[in-house]
């Protein structure tokens, strides 16, 4: 069995261990027509969180002199609360992931319900090549082969924002007002490197479920499935079980007369299935989510959702009528993810809602999240990584050969806590341990400043999400060491700034 190019990191996961998924990513094949995420209306966000939409004109190439087109970059910004330029304001920036800007303002409450407090501006920038902040005029152009796509790489990113921030407060001459930076999944690996790169410009950054250490081999291969295994076997072995049976029956039905047409019904696909292996991806991408997003509370940030999907997906398989056959009771479990509203009439595996398609060309390039699964503790088929073949699809793909070291040549990995430790400063890797992507983040303290605060309980980057009369008091334990821990920070600005003015 082979996995589908890139589909899989939301952050996302592997060519059935070949390319992995981006943390919101694997070009999320979401489904079904009531999966299209709900735009906020004109500049509204959520619950009277307001924002303008701007737009800057951007460097396409920040790394040579070539006569480039510049490109219209998307951002979000609000200033209700802003103290100012002479009160030395703070800004606060989330850092924009590989999708859709609104989507992910929509889901960051944390950063809007801090501005009062601490009197700061709130900016979200959009990713290059994502959302409307498209390179060369359209999504079409932008993606039109490789030259074009040469530009869509984390650090190319990191300097938009490095580059808008600095011209927007300069602007402002808001020079000296301090930065702290923001961000989740793939997001949070980019607020964790621009505070190593950029120190002059961000004071501090907080990276939600960040697996900046998901390269090469510094965590064990199998660690990702392995973690969302383990989250479905601890709500019900016999759930995990049948999960992990399927796979083979999928196999079995499929090389029969007319299997995949009876594959096609079962699951309620809107079109003919062409091959077994994308009925795989369809089914790990939803275990894969349902483990990113075991909320526990109802949400929708990927998928309308109840609380706890896992127990109510393991509840759909388990309890299904006596004689129900293994792919019915599966159906039945992943129509919790893909069909909670009960109103979808079939599912489309090609849908891309979010705009993700662009982490396709990045796993291929230089994002190589290596992955594979063990039989002995996995749910999902057996596999190992296979770097030729990983290398092969995207030489078909988009023609180019993945760089499998550059991300920990650019931004560090191996001996990352020495590292951290030397040259590393005000940083804050939060995580929950039911993510799967918390097993390739930073879990221990490295320093004083360089600080992981990890929930047993918590997924992914589930304490960015606005605060809820409902949230477990380990959640709302976790935020109150993040705010005080940004507080210091700048507190300590502050109190060099004054140190400096008064010398």
């Amino acid at each position: 069995m082979t996995k589908q190019l890139f589909h899989i990191l939301v952050f996302i996961v592997p060519i059935i261990a070949l390319l992995p998924w981006s943390p919101e990513s694997r070009r999320i094949p979401f489904l079904g027509k009531q999966s299209l995420v709900q735009k906020p209306p004109n500049n509204l966000v959520a619950d009277n969180y307001t924002y303008e939409i701007r737009y800057y004109e951007q460097t396409l190439d920040h790394f040579s002199f070539d006569n480039l087109p510049n490109f219209s970059q998307r951002y979000l910004i609000n200033t209700d609360h802003w103290a100012g330029p002479s009160r030395l304001g703070p800004i606060f920036l989330y850092c924009g992931n590989e999708g859709d800007i609104e989507w992910f303002a929509l889901n960051s409450g944390f950063v809007w319900e801090l501005a009062p407090r601490f009197g700061a501006m709130v900016i979200f920038p959009e990713h290059r090549y994502y959302g409307e902040s498209m390179p060369y005029g359209s999504p079409e152009e932008a993606y039109k082969n490789a030259s074009t796509l040469a530009h869509l790489t984390a650090e190319q990113a990191l300097a938009d924002y490095a580059v808008l921030i600095t011209d927007l407060k300069r602007n402002l001459s808001a020079q000296a007002s301090p930065v702290i930076l923001f961000g989740g999944s793939y997001g949070g690996m980019l607020a964790a490197w621009m505070r190593l790169k950029y120190p002059h410009i961000a004071i501090g950054a907080l990276a939600a479920s960040a697996p900046i250490l998901q390269f090469e081999d510094i965590v064990p291969l199998e660690t990702f499935y392995n973690i969302v295994s383990n989250d479905f076997r601890r709500e019900s072995t016999s759930c995990f079980d049948t999960i992990k049976k399927s796979w083979d029956v999928i196999t079995s039905v499929g090389r029969k007369v007319n299997g995949l047409d009876q594959l096609t019904k079962t699951f309620h696909l809107c079109g003919k299935l062409k091959s077994t292996d994308d009925l795989y991806n369809w089914l790990d991408s939803a275990y894969s989510f349902l483990a990113m997003v075991d909320y526990p509370y109802p949400s929708e940030f990927l998928m309308p959702l109840p609380a706890y999907p896992i127990k109510e997906v393991c509840k759909a398989i388990d309890n299904s009528a006596d004689g129900t056959n293994v792919l019915d009771r599966i159906f039945k479990g992943v129509s919790v993810y893909y069909n909670y509203t009960g109103t979808v009439d079939c599912f489309d595996l090609d849908d891309d809602p979010h705009g993700m398609s662009g982490w396709d060309w990045q796993a291929c390039t230089e994002m190589v999240m290596p992955m594979s699964s063990d039989k002995n503790s996995s749910m999902f088929p057996e596999w190992d990584y296979n770097y030729t073949s990983y290398a092969e699809e995207c030489l078909n793909e988009f023609g180019v050969t993945p760089r499998p070291t550059w991300i920990t040549t650019e931004f560090g990995g191996h001996d990352y806590k020495s590292v951290l430790k030397t040259f590393g400063s005000n940083i804050i890797f939060s995580n929950g341990l039911l993510d799967p992507w918390s097993g390739g983040s930073v879990l221990a303290n490295v320093s004083d400043s360089v600080v992981a605060l990890v929930t047993e309980k918590g997924a992914h980057h589930l304490d960015l999400r606005a605060a809820r009369a409902d949230d477990p008091d380990w959640l709302v334990a976790q935020r109150a060491s993040e705010v005080q821990l940004i507080k210091g920070w700048i507190d300590d600005y502050y109190t060099t700034k004054k140190a400096a003015f008064n010398m």
